[in-house]
């Protein structure tokens, strides 16, 4: 029986022509399972005391197997209670470390002493949440003798030096670990020497460049780890236990996270919790009647897509931003707690705005329940947002997946999903708010105008059906590898016995003689050294950005806004923009890129602004695929006259300027120039070249061979994250009519992150079923000359122009017809 606030969305039949499918998600009952027989009796009365009077047989599972020293992925749903099946384990190693001086039965006497604990999470707001529930069992099971803190970039001085001498657990963050703790570990030295456990939260999280970036890290400590173990003390090592959604080949991806044999890891991933039933429902917003190019003020709403032209007599749909801000008005208005999630920072701002407007005429009082929650805030906004919704102060929260990840916001009523989140995992995260600790819950997904999403709302078997994806990264990326050699080096010297705790042996030598050659490190008989005076952190960024966030701060008072990433910076806080927080407008006076500040001051406008970049591309050279699936596939082949590539490029890019568009219909209110530096990115792109007589197959001259290029780019790009693990904002593209690297015209798509990701390798494995679906995907759009739910980018810097999309079937229809296996004459 589908969730009564379904009804509520449909408006009383209003709206059901939006509604394509709705999937009804039973409820489970939990299975229970007996305490292990040596948790601490403290710990689990503190636990009774909290509720929990007997543990799901999963958390069980996990405990005993962590306990006897194995490795553990842990991978099951959210809310499922995966704190404490580490904490159990990791907090009764370390009291029984204190009692007795010795490991407990089975185990090996500890020479080290008192043991401790790591916990890591990919944000602060995590480890905050952990460190609070932490406080409350502690103070449950009266266990005043474990020593438990949060140690970051915001931790004092005195903090950290307390921390060093005297923590049992430490939460912190991989960013924490790479820039403060490994580089300084003499001062960590007692937590080292005794350190049991390494507990990786939200693993799923660590994928890309930030996923091999982490696993670099982990390796790092536990080689430090290592280093300061008393050689008379157990010879078990660190425990690792990752705790992540539920994703494909969790042993794999928790075993390359960790640095460790797969082999060695055991699984949890049968969930034993409770559940409610949820009533999951996919959702296509309608169409804009009247449209030629804007929509009408009675239909438009909060933008989150870049402009499209103006031109153009087709009936676009409505933005999934809009949509939402209307349904999540409704849930308000009903008194439902809700969670939006969007795809970005400024569509979270304007679903919150929105949302306000709409149930202003309604109840007055209810405009001041609804709040936005992103990242770029500060930290105390974000605690007190979290506490809003925790204490039903806040019921509808429009956020960026800054909360999809553990953060302990539970008893919600509803989640809307505004917009493909980029993986199913992301997906189930996001719905796993929805009725969390046993009550029902209603998840809407709701479709933004794009290739993906559109094909997702009629194909629900692509949602619920379909496997999840494994988590891809690459620690083997010489680009990430690099620096963290030269950082490890600088904690201890290299030694060739160490060198396959990197990675294949081989394949880390070669890393290792490049850098000695550029002056890097140094090379003697005993190892590698760094010897420069500077230390070796500083050369990587684990998060990819490559710079401090730029500050955004208020002119007239001084007062700090936000903050936003360096490498978004030249785009959305440039003189001139207009930058949103808490529904609150600014216009950014003056960028200062030296000192990473952009000065706004507070104006009511009635405008945004979208900046347009132009992009270039070069070949640097061809490498082997790195995918352990077939790592001797070439790196170029031919379908016939067809040429496909994979390699290594360089793309420069450059913000020229920007776009004044009025809200809500968008119309052009003026077009200005920037100055702004040219951006260099190495990275690795897929890549398909097309001589002049398939173009002419396709009947394509060229004055069309541009847009229809253009048009094939933006729709595979759109389609490649059924393939791979990544969303379309982790890729880029370039197309041409004529490239001077191929010598002809070329489709170019990229991983959008420094020496790739896996994505683009991914795409050139699966060349055929990618461009096929591609195909299909602009082909089945009814739309005339292209949409945003096919052929047009939101993050298109050319503003989506040129673009052809009859002339891209055409063009992809004659490229697949040398595909391997397929007929001529398609």
């Amino acid at each position: 029986m589908a969730h009564p606030l379904l009804d509520v969305l449909l408006a009383g039949g209003r709206r059901a022509d939006r509604l394509t499918h709705v999937r009804e998600i039973p409820a489970r009952a939990g299975v229970g399972a007996d305490w292990p027989a040596w948790a601490d009796p403290s710990l689990v009365a503190g636990y009774r005391t909290l509720g929990v009077e007997r543990p799901w047989r999963h958390q069980v599972a996990a405990a005993e197997a962590a306990w006897s020293g194995r490795h553990v992925a842990l991978a099951t749903s959210t809310g499922s209670g995966k704190s404490l099946a580490f904490w159990l384990p990791a907090l009764s190693s370390v009291r029984v470390d204190t009692a007795r001086g010795v490991l407990d039965a089975g185990r090996v006497e500890s020479a080290a002493g008192r043991g401790s604990v790591l916990y890591l999470s990919p944000t602060k707001a995590l480890a905050a949440d952990q460190l609070a529930g932490l406080e409350r069992l502690l103070r449950a099971a009266d266990a005043r003798d474990l020593r438990v803190a949060t140690c970051d970039g915001d931790t004092s001085f005195e903090e950290r030096q307390w921390v060093q001498d005297h923590a049992d657990v430490v939460l912190t963050n991989p960013d924490m670990l790479h820039y403060s703790l490994l580089p300084n570990h003499r001062r960590w030295a007692r937590l080292l020497r005794s350190l049991r456990y390494v507990v990786v939260d939200e693993g799923h999280a660590y994928r890309g460049v930030f996923g091999a970036h982490v696993s670099l890290v982990l390796r790092r400590l536990a080689r430090l780890a290592e280093h300061y173990r008393p050689r008379r003390a157990a010879r078990r090592g660190l425990t690792f236990v990752v705790a992540s959604a539920t994703t494909a080949e969790p042993a794999v991806s928790a075993g390359r996270l960790a640095g460790v044999d797969p082999a060695s890891v055991l699984v949890v991933s049968d969930d034993a919790s409770p559940a409610g039933a949820r009533t999951f429902a996919l959702w296509e917003p309608p169409e804009l009647a009247g449209y030629r190019g804007a929509p009408t003020s009675a239909d438009a709403g909060p933008v989150d897509e870049a402009p499209v032209p103006t031109d153009r007599p087709e009936h676009p749909r409505r933005t999934a931003t809009a949509e939402a801000s209307d349904l999540l008005a409704d849930l308000v208005a009903h008194g439902a707690r809700t969670l939006a999630f969007t795809r970005s920072r400024r569509g979270a701002e304007s679903v919150a705005t929105a949302t306000r407007e709409h149930l202003r005429p309604v109840d007055p009082a209810l405009v001041g329940r609804v709040a936005a929650y992103r990242g770029g805030y500060l930290p105390e906004e974000r605690r007190e947002l979290e506490q809003a919704v925790r204490d039903g102060t806040v019921t509808g929260l429009a956020t960026t997946n800054a909360l999809e990840l553990g953060v302990d916001i539970s008893g919600l009523d509803a989640v809307l999903i505004a917009g493909w989140p980029g993986t199913r995992m992301s997906v189930w995260q996001q719905a796993g708010r929805a009725g969390r600790a046993g009550a029902d819950g209603l998840v809407v997904f709701v479709a933004r105008e794009d290739p993906l999403d559109t094909y997702l709302v009629h194909h629900p078997e692509a949602v619920f059906d379909a496997p999840l994806e494994a988590t891809v990264f690459d620690p083997a990326n010489p680009y990430v590898l690099a620096p963290h050699l030269c950082a490890a080096a600088a904690e201890l010297p290299v030694r060739a016995e160490e060198l396959d705790a990197f990675g294949r042996a081989a394949d880390v030598r070669s890393v290792l003689d490049v850098l000695v050659a550029r002056g890097a490190l140094r090379r003697r008989a005993s190892g590698w050294y760094w010897t420069h005076a500077q230390g070796a952190a500083g050369l990587t960024d684990l998060r990819g950005s490559g710079a401090a966030p730029v500050r955004v701060v208020e002119a007239e008072t001084g007062r700090l806004l936000g903050t936003v990433d360096a490498a978004a910076a030249d785009g959305q806080v440039h003189d001139g923009a207009v930058y949103v927080h808490q529904g609150a407008t600014y216009v950014v006076d003056h960028l200062d890129l030296t000192d990473g500040v952009a000065l706004a001051t507070r104006r009511a406008v009635d405008h945004g602004t979208w900046s347009r970049d132009v992009t270039s591309i070069e070949v640097v050279g061809l490498h082997e695929t790195a995918g352990e699936e077939s790592p001797e596939a070439p790196t170029e082949r031919r379908w016939g006259p067809v040429t496909w590539g994979v390699g290594r490029v360089e793309v420069r890019s450059q913000v020229v300027g920007f776009q004044r568009r009025r809200l809500p219909d968008m119309q052009v209110l003026g077009t200005e120039p920037l100055e702004m530096p040219e951006r260099a990115l190495p990275t690795v792109a897929v890549w398909w070249s097309v001589p002049d007589g398939v173009l002419e197959e396709a009947g394509i001259d060229a004055e069309t061979a541009p847009g229809a290029l253009h048009a094939a780019e933006h729709a595979s790009i759109g389609l490649l994250p059924l393939l791979a693990t990544c969303d379309r904002w982790d890729l880029g593209g370039v197309s041409t009519a004529l490239h001077e690297d191929t010598g002809q015209a070329t489709v170019f798509v990229y991983d959008a992150y420094p020496g790739g990701a896996g994505f683009a390798e991914r795409g050139y494995e699966l060349g055929a079923t990618w461009l096929r679906a591609t195909r299909a995907a602009i082909a089945a759009c009814p739309c005339e000359s292209g949409c945003p739910a096919c052929v047009q980018s939101p993050k298109c810097g050319s503003l989506n122009a040129p673009l052809d999309k009859a002339a891209a079937v055409r063009l992809l229809d004659a490229v697949l017809a040398h595909a391997p296996g397929e007929p001529r004459g398609r």
